[in-house]
């Protein structure tokens, strides 16, 4: 009997110590671009539920910020895009460093490790737009650091998408990549002074882009699990687009001169909704490949090791703009209300198992909006769902995607339902001129989630961006 009890007190620790195992080297990115946010303390409450040691966000929120007082979670701050010209004036970037950085550098504090300047500022759609106050930025926040007395432990970085770099056309090899040709000279400089800072490089790799962007390409090269067949560069195998990504990004480096340079992943991921390929199958598939591959510190070919990397992302985001595509407000492990969506193991282990939610989130009352099947005049349907989807997220509804497979009235209920939701479920946005009426039962379909919306946190939220009128009547099918 001693013997059993001491199996099971030892078979308890194990298990226990399974669940809190820590994988080095990964972070979170948490967006905060939602119409109804979950509450700072609860989303911080969820990271140390799950061990989450690390977390990338998009701004310097002081609410979010103040949530990770006292819990050693190291924490990349941002500055937008839209505030990078701000930082050319020396003393502006002397005043942010002060106000969201060394204020928070107290015993007991918030673990400021990173400063992202700005987020994917080269892209090519940008057209040359932030190419001038990247660079000027990115060292006047170093030195108000430096100066101020942390930058040994704080280090600004610019987070770049995978574009800024290329194998020259013909090769499509890894050890041919080099900086884009129109980028080259400003990213040899600021490869540069991040060396001089001992600051990384971090760039941004996402393979389910790859997938989507180009019909072509073989679907296996996206995951890790060896189905595909290899590109051979120089007795080299590589059997997926990730390793092929970043080894082109070391030999580009290289290139320039800093193949020593650390490199951090600042986003990588899969969507579960919003194109033919992104689904919760897939995003499974994905995870059980790559935090393997974390866990074990297995690098790549060309830079083997521990790589830093941070998973993209916490939760969806419904006011994301779609410019890049219905999926962009999916890319969360966990849904817009902190549940997780799918088994995953942070350890890297496999284990079919689900993380942990988010505790006490209070939700609107069980009540739904859907189509009137009496309405009389169907005259103004199209335009009122157009109205419901520019100002509401009917993503789930496009090809491929989650509820693809509704009917008419399904369509226009989920649209109706969607912005009534969005709306607080003020009884008025539940009309459409007659075309919609109040349900109390939930007109959710097997495939299809008709969503209650969670209350507000008492923050101020994101204004979804317009879909552009989202052409509804190529969405729902009419």
């Amino acid at each position: 009997m001693e013997n059993l009890w001491v199996f099971l007190v030892s078979w308890l620790i194990l298990g226990f110590s399974l669940w809190g195992y820590d994988v080095e080297g990964l972070g979170v990115n948490w967006g905060t671009q939602a119409i109804h946010r979950l509450a700072p303390n609860t989303v911080v409450q969820m990271f140390k539920d799950n061990g989450i040691k690390k977390v990338k966000l998009f701004d310097a929120d002081e609410s979010t910020l103040s949530a990770f007082s006292g819990t050693d979670i190291e924490v990349m701050v941002a500055i937008p895009n839209g505030d990078l010209s701000a930082m050319l004036d020396y003393k502006r970037a002397q005043r942010w460093v002060e106000k969201n950085v060394t204020r928070y550098n107290f015993e007991g504090g918030v673990n400021i490790k990173y400063v992202a300047v700005g987020n994917e500022p080269f892209l090519k759609s940008y057209n040359g737009t932030f190419e001038n106050a990247t660079l000027p930025a990115l060292k006047n926040i170093q030195n108000a650091l430096n100066e101020a007395g942390v930058g040994n432990t704080v280090k600004a970085t610019v987070p770049l998408n995978a574009d800024v770099y290329e194998s020259p056309s013909g090769s499509n090899v890894p050890s041919s990549g080099r900086f884009r040709t129109d980028v080259a000279d400003l990213m040899t400089q600021m490869v540069q002074f991040l060396s001089l800072n001992n600051a990384p490089f971090t760039v941004n790799i996402y393979p389910f882009l790859s997938l989507y962007g180009n019909p072509g390409f073989p679907v296996d090269y996206a995951f890790f699990d060896g189905g595909a067949a290899p590109i051979v560069d120089n007795g080299i195998q590589y059997t997926n687009v990730f390793d092929a990504n970043f080894d082109t990004l070391v030999s580009a480096l290289k290139a320039a001169g800093f193949g020593n340079l650390p490199i951090i992943v600042g986003e990588v991921g899969w969507p579960t909704d919003g194109d033919v390929n992104a689904n919760i199958n897939n995003a499974i598939r994905f995870y059980r490949g790559l935090l393997p591959r974390i866990a074990a510190n297995v690098g790549t070919p060309l830079r083997p090791g521990s790589i830093e990397m941070y998973l993209f992302g916490l939760l969806d985001e419904d006011a994301k703009t779609v410019a890049p595509g219905n999926f962009e407000r999916h890319w969360g492990i966990f849904r817009y209300d902190g549940l997780p969506k799918f088994p995953m193991d942070l350890s890297g282990q496999n284990r079919d198992i689900y993380l942990v939610g988010a505790k006490n989130v209070k939700y609107l009352q069980n009540q739904w909006c859907e189509f009137n099947p009496n309405a009389k005049n169907l005259d103004k349907l199209a335009d009122n769902i157009n109205f419901a989807c520019t100002f509401a997220d009917c993503t789930p509804l496009g090809y491929g995607s989650s509820c693809q497979g509704l009917d008419a009235n399904q369509n226009a209920s989920f649209a109706f339902n969607v912005y009534f939701q969005t709306q607080k479920q003020n009884l008025a946005a539940c009309d459409f001129q007659g075309l919609a009426r109040l349900a109390l039962h939930n007109i959710s379909t097997p495939t299809c989630n008709f969503t209650i919306q969670i209350t507000s946190s008492g923050l101020k939220t994101a204004v979804p961006v317009a879909l552009s009128l989202i052409a509804a009547i190529v969405y729902l099918h009419f």
